[in-house]
């Protein structure tokens, strides 16, 4: 599956920091998609593989990432040779990756050890409405050469807003994150009914050097009290940039996740 990787590495600045490298020329660099997909999910046991019309999960999120022009290659990552199976049955890539990984990033980590790129998309297993339209989106701010981390927010819909399995997020005017969160962000004390609230969707892009710098940080104590690993980029104070899309999605968690997904897909 490829040499090993040939990624820069970040450097340490003067305030204990990584400096991650600027990168130029970036229409042309190289990206590869990576799916995190595990069967051991606590709240829905199996679901990259629950059939969704007729199709497992992982197919929707495949093939989504397929469609996209722009990417080299698309690559499944877990630890079960059950959804290896599926991989292999499908003719999907796929790499079997250490079961003792906390987080979708830790898995992508690992592939991008072996696989070359410029730039790891991980687009979560658990996404069956990905949309090319949002690797395309997500690509596009990675072309800029001062983007280390980027993801992705939609308008958060009203059923969404007090959610805590729909995480919001908050950008500064540049676009860089300020914060994730499962709470309602940001807070409208005066109730002027004015704010507006984004949602943060679960697809991402990396370069090497900031993937590599998270895998040396232990956990964070944000990180373990949303149970969101992208505030170890925060704490460590490396800047995620947020783009924005107008297609929401349904991360599936639960079994009326699941329900909704289908409706969604039944009814186009």
């Amino acid at each position: 599956m490829g040499g090993n990787v040939t990624g820069r590495q970040g450097l340490l600045g003067s305030a204990g920091l990584p400096e991650l490298p600027i990168y130029h020329d970036t229409t042309d660099v190289k990206a590869v998609a990576i799916i995190p997909a595990r069967l051991a999910s606590t709240r829905l046991p199996g679901k990259v593989l629950r059939k969704i019309a007729g199709r497992p999960m992982l197919s929707y999120v495949y093939q989504a990432a397929r469609a996209c022009p722009k990417l080299h290659d698309v690559i499944v990552a877990t630890d079960s040779q059950a959804i290896a199976d599926v991989c292999d049955e499908n003719g999907w890539s796929c790499a079997l990756t250490s079961p003792a990984h906390r987080s979708g990033t830790d898995r992508v980590h690992e592939v991008a050890q072996t696989v070359a790129a410029d730039v790891y998309v991980n687009v979560q297993g658990d996404e069956p409405l990905a949309r090319r339209e949002h690797l395309d989106v997500l690509l596009a701010l990675m072309e800029r050469d001062d983007v280390a981390v980027g993801t992705l927010k939609t308008p958060c819909s009203a059923e969404d807003v007090n959610n805590p399995n729909a995480v919001k997020v908050v950008t500064a005017p540049d676009g860089r994150a300020l914060y994730f969160s499962r709470a309602t962000i940001p807070f409208d004390r005066d109730q002027s009914g004015k704010l507006r609230y984004f949602k943060h969707l679960g697809f991402y892009a990396y370069r090497k050097a900031a993937l590599d710098a998270f895998r040396r940080w232990p956990e964070s104590e944000l990180e373990r009290s949303e149970r969101l690993e992208q505030l170890r980029f925060l704490e460590n104070g490396i800047a995620i940039h947020v783009a924005e899309t107008v297609y929401d999605t349904v991360g599936v968690d639960t079994e009326e996740d699941l329900r909704r997904v289908e409706r969604v897909l039944t009814t186009g």
